[in-house]
């Protein structure tokens, strides 16, 4: 009984932080224009074997960052396909975007993240990624050939998800 004033608590403090976080994410939303709702997020480089890529994808185009979570495997898909993951209660796709990409692989590790894609996009898939740097301001990045730079030097790639999901590669994952 001494347990439920201090689970109470902790689920206050959650939804204090919730409510918090999704301000801060419509507040991005809304500032600044399209360019200033970006999510950064890295595609592979965490196994080595290759350095990775930057990646900008628009919040409005991402649905939720979750915990990398245990996968079932599909046999007879590409290698990029990873299988499917439960996330709260719904079957997600997940695809190893590195590997879509040719920069690697993601290797499941304490900083990598699922990030769903939107509901609008109308597919139940999800990208592995190994780390998720946060809210980006494009705004504040210069353009060198498609790609953009931030103040720091890193070069980041945006990757509109509403093209990805249209791309034939994308939607054929059997072999």
């Amino acid at each position: 009984m001494n347990d439920l004033p201090d689970l109470s608590a902790r689920r206050t403090r959650l939804r204090e932080y919730q409510t918090q976080l999704l301000e801060r994410v419509q507040a991005a939303r809304t500032s600044r224009g399209q360019r200033a709702s970006l999510l950064g997020v890295q595609a592979g480089g965490a196994s080595g074997t290759a350095p990775g890529q930057r990646l900008l994808l628009d919040l409005a185009q991402a649905g939720e960052i979750v915990t990398a979570a245990p996968l079932t495997r599909v046999p007879l898909t590409q290698p990029w396909y990873l299988g499917l993951a439960n996330i709260r209660g719904n079957l997600i796709g997940v695809i190893d975007i590195a590997r879509y990409l040719g920069v690697g692989e993601t290797v499941a590790g304490p900083h990598s993240r699922i990030v769903t894609l939107a509901p609008g996009l109308g597919l139940n898939c999800a990208l592995l990624v190994s780390r998720v740097y946060g809210l980006r301001d494009a705004g504040a990045m210069h353009e060198e050939d498609g790609m953009l730079r931030d103040g720091e030097g890193n070069e980041w790639t945006p990757l509109d998800l509403a093209k990805l999901v249209k791309e034939t590669r994308f939607l054929h994952i059997g072999m």
